[in-house]
């Protein structure tokens, strides 16, 4: 919970600084009409609406289980991230059709470098709290804290090609490079956009997180007890902050109702560790069966039926399968 409430905090903090560097950037238009810097401050205002959206979801997501909410509530993270890259996808299409208009009705530009100091600055604060938000995000294990952080740092990035630019215009005069700083970085973020679109889809639909599945893959083999003969039916899936494993354990059959639990208890321990205590899990206990002695290490084991032949490698094709490994 503690976390959780970490992750609220901060993005409230952010969507406070980020009302602020809005009104600086659009001070830095007003002043400079450049088309350019619009750009830069019509993401600005995607930052603030996506900011208070966060801030929403994160307290919906802080909120205890429930009973019309078993997993918890964290699945409005990938809303919530839905939704700031739906608007980031607006900001990129005004932009482009802001700049388009300028090519063909030039206005003049004026008090460029006043205006350029205002971006940098603005543009040095949004990264370090993108940086920060990435960060706390992946300890939190928060989609929607990663997603405002990715969103601030692209912002970022988007300026400092703006400032470029419009160093460019400041020396050269040539109107058309202000249209086309602003459409070649409108289309990054339409970029941008889709990708955040894409990871909340993926997280709405609960696929596969590749990444996450072999790290977990290699730390069961790595720390496998002779007692796990089989391992399937693994599927890991995310609700905002919270991981759900589930699996199938396969032990020896003759172990007792403790002994069994001991072995679960092992396994929690150890995925805990490695993944901390925001995951949880359902390991439910199978008990070995005749083929399965081909595939066992366990040494002293008094009721073996056939001789060890080959260890199986779990990998997640097929410690995701819903039966039981045979050769």
């Amino acid at each position: 919970m503690y976390s959780e409430q970490q992750s609220l905090r901060l993005q409230k903090i952010i969507t406070a600084i980020g009302v602020l560097l809005f009104l600086v950037k659009m001070w830095a238009w007003y002043a400079t009409k450049s088309v350019a810097i619009l750009t830069d401050a019509l993401e600005s205002i995607v930052n603030v609406v996506a900011g208070l959206v966060g801030v929403y979801s994160l307290y919906i997501s802080a909120k205890p289980k429930d009973t019309d909410h078993p997993y918890g509530h964290g699945k409005i993270e990938f809303l919530s991230a839905a939704i700031e890259g739906t608007l980031i996808i607006v900001a990129g299409i005004l932009a482009i059709y802001k700049a388009g208009r300028s090519i063909i009705f030039p206005e003049p530009i004026e008090q460029l470098d006043f205006g350029m100091i205002l971006i940098a600055a603005t543009g040095a604060v949004n990264y370090l709290l993108g940086y920060l938000c990435v960060q706390t995000g992946k300890k939190n294990h928060s989609v929607a804290l990663v997603a405002s952080g990715k969103h601030l740092k692209t912002d970022t990035y988007t300026t400092i090609g703006i400032i470029a630019g419009l160093v460019l215009l400041y020396f050269f005069k040539y109107r058309w490079i202000d249209s086309a700083v602003a459409i070649v970085f409108a289309i990054i973020i339409l970029v941008t956009g889709y990708k955040i679109i894409r990871s909340s889809i993926a997280g709405i639909m609960d696929e596969a997180d590749t990444k996450l599945l072999n790290k977990m893959v290699a730390v069961l083999n790595a720390n496998r007890r002779e007692n796990w003969i089989d391992l399937h039916n693994l599927r890991i899936i995310k609700y905002g902050g919270k991981l759900h494993l589930d699996c199938h354990l396969t032990v020896p059959w003759y172990l007792n109702v403790w002994e069994a639990h001991a072995e679960i208890d092992a396994l929690s321990a150890l995925v805990k560790k490695e993944f901390d205590s925001s995951l949880e899990l359902f390991v439910h206990s199978d008990p070995c069966v005749e083929f399965g002695c081909r595939i066992c290490t366990k040494d002293d084991c008094k009721v073996r039926q056939h001789p060890f032949e080959r260890k199986i490698i779990w990998t997640i094709e097929n410690i995701s399968r819903d039966n039981k490994h045979h050769l």
